[in-house]
Order: structure tokens, then C-alpha cells, then sequence
């Protein structure tokens, strides 16, 4: 339920129709629905090897960084951590809510009504994960199960509609000729396999959690758990796809930005009130997929910002780590909430989906590549350290594949686009800046606090574990100062004082 409460998001309700838009025919569309869970199932497997090496540790990447790349001290768990923290927003789901509830009630999507609902959405679903992590986790799990059915009947109404029981006239319109107008532009494709990765986003869940995961083999039933999930969303995501390419125009479906889903059932239904049911599916996707904070947030994210917050990367570890006074990770959380607000607020209504949704990718390839490479520091390691091999180790080809994926979608977009095919009204290139710049501040950051600083100051920075008041144990790091010769100390004011 954690893995398929964060797959089942807005993304298949609202990126086909982006996908399409940037690839041009049918059949390079529903290529990229095969291909984006094939990349996520090397990187599960991969994540499993790397898991069995701390099996009582949560936390998943930032824990795998800080083991594979432990020099410079401090530098990689410190630009990971403060990375997660400046893109950790909900703000994709809460746009999407916005627009599929406007369309619903027949409202004008503006700037101002899709801000105000998304905020809403927002607040609301932060405030039920504030109150109550086990509350939370119910919700997640029931809208979970409903989600589930809803694409369920989403794939079944697509059948109807093949099977020519419904008003759509010619299902099979859009599957002669199904590779037309495919474009061979690599931004293009880029930008494809970025949104339909962005749909599977959430296989790695269960991993965030593995240190409080119970059982005799908790990474072999967090592995299952990916692994079943994955399946799952897969034939699932597949099938609604066709659904939607057998009842709707293809120039509908290219122009619809985030809002195929609602194209979908009103060209099934017309005007009938049937065609109001996926936009309220949809809504209550992406309030569960808030619930569950989007990217990770509820008990993903949030324990890997307390597991950096532990190790006292971040300023105010006491804050991050706490659980006080309600049993909830508030500071985590309430940082989370104040950045959605922040992106939501800023940016322009019609480019925020995709542009927050690119940017959130770019700094998480990095630290995925670095990942996949980390494996194989952490198996040499191993092997000269005489340390026997993990059952679950996975086959270089699927890491090898995984690395490939992350280094093409680094690349490919700085190439420019088509004419028609760019996702945003600016630049197409901003989010790769924009992710770059993140980085490059984060590692200014470092710099400062770690080297420049200490060696201005004459300390350096050792951690101090602390014991917090409800268990939890956090570290500190704290300015150690080296002793200087007797020469170069200060002469005592007073005799008494020796």
C-alpha cells in the first residue's frame, strides 16, 4: 500500500496527453508505458542489493550515498539532503486536483481558481498527515484500494468502447498507422520518458521504511512488495492508455495538457452525469496521493529528511527529528508544506505541472546515477573487506541499464526541441539550469560550512549524538577546536585564573 498509494497518483491522469504531444504517433506513445516500468524494475533490483547491505537502516538513498561516497566527509549526504529539502513540494498533484475539480463543477480555469484550490488541497492534506501518522496510513491505504478500482473501471470502460458498446463510433481510428508523425528528436523523447518515469514514481517506498519493516527478511518483503506494485500499476497504466487513445481524437488528446482523463469519459458519455465520474477519481487520486505527500513525503520522505536531520546536516536538527508532540515527523512536514505554497504561489498556473514536475527530476537523475555507480564502490568494498556477496546481488546489465536511463535523460534535453513539441512557454531548457543551480548552491554550501569556515576558525566539525525527549536519537555536529601551541594562546588576565 505505501509503493501503490505513491504510483497511483495524477500521473496517469495526466501526462499521456503530454506524452503524446511530444512523441506524435500512438505507437512511440504506448512504447514508452513498456519502457519506463523496465527501467524501474532494474532500479528496484538494485535498490534490493543495495538495501541488503543495512538492512536496519530507513532512509533508502540518502543512506546508500553517505555508505558509498564517504569522502569528502560530509559532502554527498549534505548536497542530498539539502537538495530533497528545496524540492520536497506536493505542488504537481495539488495543480492537478485543481484543474480536474474546476472542469468538474464547469469552472474557467484560471490563474487565481487553480492557485486557490490547489493551496487548499494542500493544506488540507497536510494537516490530516500533521495530526496522525496512523491516520494517514489509513487513508493511504483505502484510497489506495479505491484508486486501484478506479483504473480498474477506467481499463473496463475502454474495453466497452473497443467493443463498440458505447457512442464512440470508430475505436479503432487511432491505431491504423500507429507509428505517423513519431518524432525522432531526442528532446522530445527526453521529455517522455521523463513524464511517463514521473508516473511510476513511488516503487521505492517501502524502501524509505525498511529499518521499521518486521518479519524474518524485511528487504526480501519490501522487494516483493516493489516488485508486486510494479506489476500491478503497469497493466494497469497500459490499459487505461488504450482506453483513452480508442475514445478520444488524437489532436484532443495532444491538446489536452493535464485533462485527458476528463476528455476521456465526457467523449464515452457526453453530457450524461457519468462523464462527471473521472474528474471526482481523479480528485480523490491525487488527495491520496497528497496524503501520501506526493515524491515521497508522508513516511518516505519524511524519514529521510529525519535520517539527514539525525546525522545533523541540516540547520535545527532537533526540529527534523523530533516526532513531538503528536507522534508525527511536524518539522518535516511543515517545511514540505511551505515549499508547496512557495511553488504553487509563484509560478505561472499554466506551465507549474510540468515544469515543477521536470525540475523535481533533474537533481533525483543525479543522485540516481551516482546511486547505480555506488553499488559497485559498495560491492568492491565488500569483497576487500572479505565480506560475503548479497543474495539478492543483481546483474551488472540491469544496473548497467539503469545508469544508461539516468545519463540520457541528463543529456538529451539540453537538444532543442521541435517546433510545437516544448512543454513549457519559456525556455526548455530552464528546469536543467534551474537543477543545476540547486546543486552547484548546495555544494557552495558545503564549501562554506565544512571547509572554509572551520579553517578560518581553527576547529572542525565532529558529530555528537543526542538522545530527544520521546527516543529518537539524533546527531549534532558541533565545532571542535584545536588546541594551540602555548605561544600563540592569549595571557590570562589574572594569576587566580591558571
Amino acid at each position: 500500500m505505501l509503493d501503490l498509494g505513491q504510483l497511483l497518483g495524477s500521473g496517469i491522469f495526466s501526462v499521456p496527453g503530454v506524452v503524446l504531444n511530444s512523441v506524435g504517433s500512438v505507437g512511440l506513445s504506448l512504447s514508452f508505458w513498456v519502457i519506463a516500468p523496465m527501467f524501474s524494475l532494474v532500479a528496484l533490483l538494485s535498490y534490493t542489493e543495495l538495501a541488503s547491505f543495512f538492512p536496519g537502516r530507513s532512509g533508502a538513498e540518502v543512506v546508500f550515498l553517505e555508505q558509498a561516497y564517504p569522502r569528502p566527509k560530509f559532502f554527498v549526504p549534505t548536497i542530498f539532503a539539502f537538495t530533497a529539502v528545496l524540492l520536497s513540494f506536493s505542488a504537481t498533484n495539488a495543480v492537478v486536483f485543481a484543474q480536474y475539480t474546476l472542469s468538474l463543477f464547469n469552472l474557467p480555469i484560471t490563474d487565481f481558481s487553480q492557485t486557490v484550490v490547489a493551496l487548499g488541497v494542500a493544506t488540507f492534506s497536510v494537516g490530516v498527515v500533521a495530526t496522525s501518522t496512523k491516520l494517514s496510513l489509513r487513508a493511504v491505504n483505502a484510497l489506495s484500494i479505491f484508486k486501484v478500482l478506479s483504473l480498474v473501471f477506467v481499463a473496463v470502460t475502454g474495453v466497452a468502447v473497443l467493443a463498440g458498446l458505447t457512442r464512440i463510433s470508430e475505436p479503432f481510428a487511432n491505431f491504423h498507422n500507429i507509428w505517423q508523425g513519431s518524432t525522432t528528436s531526442p528532446n522530445s523523447l527526453a521529455m517522455a520518458l521523463v513524464k511517463t518515469n514521473f508516473a511510476y514514481t513511488g516503487w521505492s517506498n517501502a524502501f524509505n521504511v525498511l529499518g521499521e519493516v518486521k518479519g524474518t527478511s524485511p528487504v526480501r518483503t519490501v522487494r516483493n512488495a516493489g516488485l508486486i506494485s510494479l506489476g500491478i500499476v503497469m497493466v494497469l497504466f497500459f490499459t487505461v492508455n488504450v482506453a483513452y487513445i480508442s475514445a478520444v481524437p488524437l489532436d484532443e488528446i495532444k491538446g489536452s495538457g493535464q485533462l485527458v482523463g476528463a476528455l476521456f469519459f465526457k467523449h464515452v458519455f457526453g453530457e450524461h452525469w457519468a462523464s462527471k465520474i473521472l474528474p471526482v477519481l481523479v480528485a480523490l487520486s491525487c488527495v491520496g496521493n497528497i496524503v501520501s505527500i506526493s515524491n515521497q513525503l508522508t513516511v518516505g520522505q519524511a524519514r529521510i529528511l529525519r535520517e539527514v536531520a539525525r546525522q545533523g546536516l541540516l540547520p535545527y536538527p532537533t526540529f527534523f527529528a523530533s516526532i513531538r508532540p503528536l507522534g508525527t515527523p511536524l518539522g518535516p512536514v511543515a517545511l514540505k508544506y511551505a515549499l508547496t505554497v512557495l511553488v504553487i504561489s509563484v509560478l505561472p498556473a499554466r506551465d507549474a505541472f510540468n515544469f515543477l514536475l521536470d525540475l523535481a527530476s533533474y537533481p533525483g537523475l543525479v543522485f540516481d546515477a551516482a546511486t547505480a555507480i555506488g553499488l559497485w564502490r559498495l560491492r568492491a568494498r565488500r569483497a576487500r573487506e572479505g565480506l560475503l556477496k548479497s543474495p539478492f546481488q543483481v546483474w551488472n546489465i540491469a544496473v548497467v541499464l539503469w545508469l544508461l536511463k539516468c545519463t540520457l535523460l541528463l543529456v538529451l534535453p539540453w537538444v532543442p526541441p521541435e517546433s510545437g513539441h516544448a512543454d513549457v512557454s519559456f525556455w526548455y531548457a530552464t528546469y536543467c539550469v534551474v537543477g543545476i543551480v540547486l546543486l552547484l548552491l548546495c555544494a557552495l554550501y558545503y564549501y562554506v560550512w565544512i571547509v572554509l569556515m572551520p579553517k578560518i576558525g581553527g576547529y572542525e566539525i565532529v558529530e555528537e549524538e543526542v538522545e530527544l525527549a520521546g527516543g529518537a536519537i539524533t546527531s549534532r555536529l558541533i565545532r571542535k577546536y584545536k588546541l594551540r601551541p602555548p605561544e600563540e594562546r592569549p595571557l590570562l588576565a589574572s594569576p587566580d585564573h591558571e
